[in-house]
């Protein structure tokens, strides 16, 4: 069971930030059609660029967990966003569905918002090596 304690926070981090960074890798392959999407979808296509370095740099933040609380708080915000303007019709449940993900997703942000990155990462590089 202290193995599985000692995991939980790190692979809980890379777990939350996989969605995040592939996402973001993904735009980077279709970034014309999701310009198109952005669009269609009201959101300036300009943005992208800002999208997909929010996605990957936050991900990479939280999964090696570096300034974690201000991450997991940007990401939170930027996850809030997302579901408030492409997963708002509630009348389809696909879109209602990818909503309440949102909603867990920054209920995950804000547990590591509370808590922190924990032992293994960088922000504690100190206290990893002591329980290692």
């Amino acid at each position: 069971m202290d193995s599985l304690i000692k995991l939980s926070a790190p692979l809980g981090r890379v777990m939350l930030a996989a969605i995040f960074i592939i996402a973001g890798l993904g735009k980077i392959a279709n970034y014309t059609g999701t310009q198109g999407y952005m669009e269609a979808m009201g959101v300036p296509g300009a943005l992208l660029p800002l999208v997909i370095l929010t996605e990957v740099l936050g991900g990479l933040a939280i999964a090696f967990g570096w300034h974690t609380r201000i991450a997991a708080f940007l990401l939170a915000g930027f996850t809030l966003l997302a579901a408030l303007i492409f997963h708002n019709n509630f009348a389809d449940q696909i879109q209602q569905i990818m909503f309440l993900k949102n909603m867990a997703i920054i209920g995950g942000f804000l547990t590591l918002i509370h808590h922190g990155a924990g032992p293994c990462s960088l922000d504690n590089r100190k206290q990893a090596k002591d329980t290692l």
